[in-house]
């Protein structure tokens, strides 16, 4: 590990240590996030940040507008929903009256626009003066246009090209220079977009500390699978080393593999999870809710990362890493880019016998000692959600802050 790499880590270390324990709320001050996903749909990085935004700010989400054939026609009308989910976190999904549309260019821009005035009118009755529009993809960069915003920031939490080995896309360098803030998870992300605006800062991804690392009962359907379990808790996707599982858990019949979470896209990946299923040792246990799944990671023997490395995985910073350690459970990983700084707390593994012996080495008493779990569980402590996300909270303050004196300035000078 790199001298570089360590001293980022402490820095981080040191700026959440010191982050205010009291959350402060500022009135004031509402936010506008567009996101690609529902509400009430899979838990992502976007659900926990917006979610703990709205222990600051008010705030609205404003669901994935639906394309008109999915919202006009028999049977498929919907109303305009406003709903209050947290005292400060309004849901608003637009309807039918307000779909995504891609021509007359005219009529699409119309609806867009009109999609977030109506967002902006739902703060502004709350007594909101300033406002952020917080963007989480670039295809959102038309919104810069709706409103005159007090601040607007991108927060990229991924390669959304999904070819980082390629330059970086036009409209998203041209979007990046164009808001006053942006935020990215991974120092991979950093290196290849933190230059162009200076306005950039790394927030990595975090943990629910306190969901984690507090004792759950024991889930019904793990108490029939058998000891030791390595698991696996997250989306199934194309982006894990699916084979890499098939091979350990066919040379290792005494082991139980378990898998909690949701299918995305797997691509030419499916068969090999078909692979997977037909063994008597893959425990395959589907979707839970987000509030479950503490439990499951906690009675795990060895937590799991398979993934692929390549130009794709090399770029993400996974949602689960401090997931895993904040439980204590011993964690296995392949080395990729934004692991390798938690090479002390996390069993690296890339070739078959490495994780062969990797796995063995966690089960070892020795791996879960007093000492060995407390110490994973310190460093996720550190990047708990609510902490991460008052950075994320002070840099919208000061950012409104910094723009009104600016303009306070220039008033001055006229």
């Amino acid at each position: 590990m790199s001298s570089s790499v360590l001293s980022g880590e402490q820095a981080l270390a040191a700026a959440l240590r010191n982050a205010q324990t009291n959350v402060k709320f500022s009135p004031q001050i509402g936010l506008i996030a567009l996101v690609p996903d529902r509400w009430r749909g899979i838990w992502m990085t976007r659900h926990q940040v917006v979610d703990r935004l709205a222990r600051h700010f008010d705030v609205v989400w404003i669901e994935t507008a639906r394309h008109w054939r999915e919202v006009w026609g028999p049977g498929r009308t919907r109303e305009e929903i406003v709903q209050e989910v947290t005292p400060a976190c309004i849901v608003y999904d637009p309807g039918p009256w307000l779909p995504e549309l891609y021509r007359p260019a005219w009529l699409r821009d119309l609806i867009r626009r009109t999609r977030i005035r109506k967002a902006l009118r739902i703060l502004e009755k709350r007594g909101c003066k300033r406002i952020v529009l917080y963007l989480w993809r670039p295809e959102f960069a038309w919104a810069l246009d709706t409103i005159d915003a007090d601040l607007t920031c991108y927060h990229i939490d991924d390669e959304y090209t999904f070819k980082p080995e390629q330059p970086n896309d036009p409209a998203e360098i041209a979007l990046i220079r164009r808001v006053d803030e942006v935020i990215v998870h991974s120092r991979r992300l950093m290196e290849k977009k933190g230059k162009i605006n200076p306005n950039t800062v790394c927030v990595p991804n975090g943990v629910d500390y306190k969901a984690y690392s507090t004792h759950r009962p024991e889930p019904q359907d793990l108490r029939q699978i058998p000891h030791p379990r390595m698991g696996y808790v997250g989306v199934v996707k194309a982006q894990l080393d699916l084979a890499l599982l098939w091979e350990l858990a066919h040379q290792h019949p005494q082991w139980s593999f378990v898998i909690v979470g949701p299918h995305g896209y797997l691509g030419d990946k499916a068969a090999w999870l078909d692979r997977l299923a037909a063994l008597a040792n893959v425990h395959l246990l589907g979707n839970r809710a987000v509030a479950d799944l503490p439990a499951y990671v906690q009675n795990l023997d060895v937590c799991l990362m398979p993934y692929e490395i390549n130009d794709y995985t090399n770029f993400i910073y996974p949602l689960k890493l401090h997931e895993y350690l904040a439980t204590g459970r011993p964690v296995v990983a392949r080395s990729i880019d934004a692991l390798v700084p938690f090479g002390d707390v996390v069993h690296l593994a890339d070739t078959v016998d490495e994780w062969q012996q990797a796995l063995v080495t966690a089960l070892d008493p020795q791996a879960n000692t007093g000492p060995a779990v407390a110490g994973r569980q310190a460093r996720a402590r550190e990047y708990d959600w609510d902490s991460l996300v008052a950075r994320i909270a002070d840099r919208i303050r000061q950012g409104i802050q910094s723009k009104s004196e600016q303009g306070a300035r220039q008033e001055c000078w006229r």
